[in-house]
């Protein structure tokens, strides 16, 4: 049973999609009115408030749905945990968005001052598209066989990030390069945060639209695998979409706090992968063996044991070369 379901709850997704633009568009018209690098201490300052504008949320949810339902007071405590299994998932996926990101600023060479902009309007971009990918969703996995389908995707994606040998993305040699150039005319040499320039009565698009495409793209085959995984977690649209929007919200800033710091996360991509296996395993198999729901608690407890231990192998790994 969906407990909000769109057709009786679509004002609070309405308020919420009016919320997240204005928190947009105070971002982008206030604090970032002028185009600057933005520092590890600004960009630590907006990852802390994104999380407690989560953290906030899903408190006010638990509030809410156990006064709306006095008679089930587990219902709370679940779809709480659920929205934060949700979070720690998104965030914890979008650490492979970062590395992204600074591939495709390195190789385009978009100044650390401009660098803001451009993921800006990626998230907007993503921000949409992540919606129609819920929506889809909330339909298709409605049906066993989808379920199972997904289940499986999401294991074998994992298996194949853990015997990845690390290559790294070369942005010149792919298809979406070739067929923009085919498509667009480029000018390499524009300064500046525009998108495009005009010449001689022409429009040419900008290294920072070319940032934008690659950023987009890479979002969309993201989404391929962490919707669904959310999707593993609870049944609930409107938590699918508030964890996954948050998440992304946070997606900037938490570039920017991690940037210099990137290669000391070597060993996070395993427990990455872990988790898609983990979750795959969850909506294909697991559910139905603890009766239509494998325990939240144990869930969360998994998710974020594979990514801390990663991280913390990681660093140490990291130290120990160091010295």
């Amino acid at each position: 049973m969906i407990v909000f379901p769109f057709h009786e709850f679509w004002p609070f997704y309405l308020g919420f999609s009016v919320f997240v633009l204005f928190m947009l568009a105070l971002d982008l018209g206030v604090f970032h009115r002028k185009a600057h690098e933005v520092s590890v201490r600004e960009a630590s300052v907006w990852t802390l408030v994104w999380v407690c504008l989560a953290g906030l949320f899903n408190l006010l949810l638990f509030f809410y749905v156990r006064w709306q339902w006095p008679d089930s007071p587990d219902l709370a405590k679940q779809l709480a945990l659920e929205f934060l299994s949700g979070f720690v998932v998104e965030k914890s996926l979008a650490i492979d968005n970062v590395f992204v990101f600074a591939i495709v600023f390195s190789y385009f060479g978009i100044p650390k001052i401009y660098q803001h902009r451009v993921l800006f309007f990626g998230i907007i971009g993503a921000l949409i598209f992540r919606a129609i990918f819920i929506a889809l969703g909330s339909h298709l996995l409605a049906y066993k066989g989808v379920v199972i389908f997904f289940g499986i995707l999401l294991v074998i994606t994992g298996i194949k990030m853990l015997l990845s040998t690390g290559q790294m993305m070369e942005p010149e040699r792919s298809w979406l390069m070739r067929g923009l150039k085919k498509v667009f005319r480029i000018d390499f040499s524009a300064q500046g945060k525009g998108f495009w320039v005009k010449k001689n009565g022409v429009y040419f698009v900008t290294r920072m639209f070319l940032a934008l495409v690659f950023l987009e793209l890479t979002d969309l085959l993201f989404a391929i695998d962490s919707v669904p995984a959310i999707f593993a977690l609870t049944k609930e649209p409107l938590i699918v979409f508030t964890s996954n929007i948050f998440a992304i919200l946070g997606l900037r800033s938490m570039y920017f706090m991690l940037a210099g710091v990137l290669d000391r996360f070597q060993y996070v991509k395993y427990g990455l992968a872990a988790v898609l296996i983990f979750v795959g395993l969850k909506m294909a198999w697991l559910n139905e063996l603890f009766g239509g729901k494998f325990p939240i608690t144990w869930s969360l407890l998994i998710i974020c044991t594979l990514i801390g231990s990663s991280m913390v192998f990681s660093w140490l790994k990291f130290f120990a070369k160091r010295q």
